[in-house]
């Protein structure tokens, strides 16, 4: 078994998340015990999780404590006593009075507070939750694109020291090309890259696409029936010609 083709099936996130079947995560287990590099990718996967789920934590504005305890003096030294020939002790009663007054602004400032907090929480936790929940869709159709018996799966590696890969899932009876970038350098603005399938060492147009920020982000492209290899290579933006075969890219040849 190939480790990194294992690792990049998607069955580490599936097994954290808790989509592997008992079948897939009994296997998952053993090889974690024979490789290292799954234990290691597995660990850091759990670390981005919780990493992202710190991010969402909401920090109150710096200024808020001040301007609570500043309130809160101010109250305390403009409720002096005023009505003093109302009571016999008027010393104790303007007191008793600027307290309550305090107090009532500190259990005002503090629900302010509290419902600010409750808000700006309650927002962060559905938009990570909205992320989460892509995240999850994501890697579903992945799992579903790469389990799918009926793709044959092409690797397009590097051609002269490029760094460009990723995986192509074709089903040749619905003709339906899936591919999961696996490593695109980012390009100029005006460039993109595009998708070939060569049939009988022709190039067919199967797509332009640009870099993905992200890695194993699965795109679908123009649908071939009929194969030979993938290719892709850097074209001008918007390309309607043919390849530039001097900025190939990467080459996998279909087996079918």
């Amino acid at each position: 078994m190939n480790i990194q083709e294992y690792i990049s099936s998607g069955i580490i996130e599936s097994y954290v998340l808790g989509l592997a079947s008992t079948e897939e995560s009994t296997e998952f287990e053993r090889l974690c015990s024979q490789h290292s590099e799954l234990v290691e990718a597995r660990k850091n996967f759990e670390l981005a999780l919780e990493e992202q789920a710190m991010q969402s934590k909401i920090t109150p504005p710096a200024n808020l404590k001040d301007r609570i305890w500043t309130a809160i003096r101010e109250t305390s030294a403009t409720n002096t006593p005023k009505i003093i020939t109302m009571e016999s002790r008027p010393g104790r009663r303007s007191s008793t009075l600027g307290w309550v007054a305090a107090a009532s602004i500190i259990l005002l400032l503090l629900s302010v507070y509290l419902a600010y907090n409750f808000y700006n929480q309650n927002k962060e936790l559905k938009g990570s939750n909205k992320d989460l929940k892509e995240q999850v869709d994501k890697m579903a159709i992945e799992r579903e694109i790469t389990h799918d018996p009926n793709n044959t799966v092409v690797n397009l590696v590097g051609l002269k020291g490029s760094p460009s890969s990723a995986n192509i899932y074709w089903d040749s009876t619905s003709a339906n090309v899936y591919m999961i970038v696996k490593n695109m350098p980012q390009l100029p603005t005006n460039k993109q890259y595009q998708l070939w399938a060569l049939i009988d060492n022709k190039p067919v147009d199967l797509g332009l696409f640009d870099a993905p920020k992200d890695n194993k982000v699965i795109l679908k492209m123009k649908n071939t029936q009929k194969a030979d290899a993938f290719a892709i290579t850097i074209e001008n933006r918007g390309n309607t010609g043919g390849p530039h075969l001097g900025d190939l890219q990467s080459l996998g040849k279909a087996k079918l």
